[in-house]
């Protein structure tokens, strides 16, 4: 049976404030359990089960800032208003179709019809404005991404009418995410850290926090049916547990896997290694500081003639290739500039030989022990230059996480793994300090687009700019690898660090 929706007062959202206030009386509702016809405990067998090394600990996405749950739910519990393709490219999802105004300001997206939540509760517009106000409301992680909202209304029950009060050029990437999530606006008491109420092709059968987790067929599912009955997810301890697992079948497919266990495996019969693409960018940064010696743009080039890019990225068992600027190839405005600084070791000596001996001496280069082959590589290839001598240093992660928030480093090694997110360098107090007036300028008026060839286009200078100015060294862009039964067929195999859409999993 359809249940009615909420009176459309509900459906018109105003200035930001004052609907915040009328909004209150409704979170304080609690959650409670939701009636779901599989419980904890259920022994459903698995038609599919897959090693993972990040089990979440709790389901409910809005709360939890990890990426765990999100990568899991995401197009196979929950279904975004928009949705991305293999190649990181926006595609309809619950919106069939979308528009944007010339000015930017306004977004009109026409949601299917006909579908349905889990529970048999109708998903219409309504649930779509609701959701987007409970973003806000509760202030969800990366909520900020929706941009200056004004208003959003549901006109009818397929329409969704989003208000800016200035342009925002990636909302619809971040309606591909968490923030596009449609919720059931009639279960707001469910226990989202247990349960979940989605419109995807599976339903959450089972949930042991950190252990499993069991995603069983949606039979009332509006699109294609589910291939598999059962998906299970299982936490594997440790790379030794998860390649054992494979290799005597006791998993069906692992994703995604480090490099090394990928390689391990690579070759193993029965098993197929598969590789894909990510947005994650491997770079060694550059504390700007004004109390670094990286603050110096001359130095800093002098780093990037230095160091060999393209070799770390041709020996790194991870890389996808060689990067050169903030923006990977799966985002908006890549463009190759690898050419920037080519290796160049007599160019990098010049450079260093205008600096005094009392000022260029040593550079700190701090990192996690995940770099340390890495950073080890980086610093004999420094040291190949009379000075500066490199003080390495391998730090625990919460050490290491000190020194960055203090600012005590001048170069270290780290990922960063997002679409759009080259933004960082327009300001000035990140981590890297970079103060660059006229790359704030350049990033500004990316935001500014109001279409997407011209964000695209001013993201491109953008990102030319600041990797001509040596803000940081970009090296390569990593690679994800699935290692999988040559039995299983329809997985993913890109930016599966992300999401796992598993709807055409099956195992023959």
């Amino acid at each position: 049976m359809q249940h009615s929706k909420r009176d459309n007062t509900w459906s018109k959202w105003g200035i930001f404030l004052g609907v915040a206030v009328a909004l209150g009386a409704l979170v304080v509702v609690g959650w409670t359990f939701m009636q779901n016809r599989f419980q904890p405990g259920s022994s459903l067998d698995a038609d599919v089960t897959i090693g993972i090394d990040d089990m979440p600990q709790s389901l409910d996405i809005r709360s939890d800032s990890s990426a765990a749950a999100e990568r899991l739910l995401v197009d196979n519990v929950y279904e975004t208003l928009v949705t991305v393709d293999q190649d990181n490219k926006l595609q309809p999802g619950l919106a069939t179709s979308w528009k944007t105004s010339d000015d930017g300001l306004t977004v009109t997206l026409t949601l299917q019809s006909g579908v349905t939540f889990s529970n048999g509760h109708t998903l219409d517009a309504s649930d779509a404005v609701w959701s987007l106000q409970q973003n806000v409301t509760n202030k969800v992680a990366d909520v900020d991404e929706l941009g200056d909202l004004a208003s959003v209304a549901n006109p009818n029950a397929t329409t969704v009418v989003i208000t800016l009060a200035k342009p925002n050029p990636t909302l619809l990437r971040a309606l591909s995410g968490r923030l596009g999530i449609v919720y059931d606006s009639e279960s707001s008491s469910a226990d989202y850290q247990r349960k979940a109420i989605g419109s995807g092709p599976f339903t959450v059968a089972d949930f042991q926090p950190g252990h499993s987790l069991k995603l069983a067929r949606s039979d009332t599912y509006h699109g294609t049916k589910a291939a598999s009955n059962v998906v299970e997810f299982m936490q594997c301890s440790d790379a030794d547990a998860l390649s054992k697992a494979l290799t005597d079948g006791s998993l069906d497919m692992a994703a995604p896997v480090s490099a090394s266990t990928a390689t391990g495996l690579n070759g193993k019969d029965g098993l197929t290694v598969k590789e894909g693409a990510t947005t994650d960018k491997v770079l060694l940064a550059y504390n700007n500081g004004t109390d670094s010696l990286l603050s110096d743009e001359q130095a800093r080039k002098a780093f990037r003639y230095q160091i060999d890019a393209a070799g770390i990225a041709s020996a790194q068992p991870d890389a996808a290739g060689a990067l050169g600027g903030p923006i990977s190839l799966l985002e908006p405005g890549y463009e190759d500039l690898t050419g920037l600084y080519p290796h160049d070791e007599n160019q990098a000596g010049q450079m260093f030989s205008y600096f005094g001996a009392q000022y260029l001496t040593t550079v700190n280069l701090v990192v996690p022990e995940e770099y340390r082959s890495l950073a080890e590589t980086i610093k004999q290839q420094i040291e190949r230059q009379p000075r500066p001598t490199v003080n390495l240093e391998v730090l625990s992660d919460e050490d290491y996480a000190k020194r960055i928030k203090d600012g005590k480093w001048e170069l270290t090694v780290m990922s960063m793994d997002g679409t759009d997110d080259a933004g960082i360098f327009a300001d000035p107090d990140s981590m890297f300090h970079y103060d660059h007036t006229e790359a704030q300028q350049a990033y500004a008026d990316a935001r500014a687009a109001t279409n997407d060839a011209d964000y695209e286009a001013r993201m491109k200078a953008y990102a030319r700019l600041i990797s001509e100015d040596a803000a940081s060294d970009w090296l390569y862009t990593r690679k994800c690898f699935t290692v999988a039964s040559t039995k299983v067929s329809g997985y993913p195999t890109s930016m599966i660090n992300r999401r796992m859409p598993l709807a055409g999993l099956t195992v023959k």
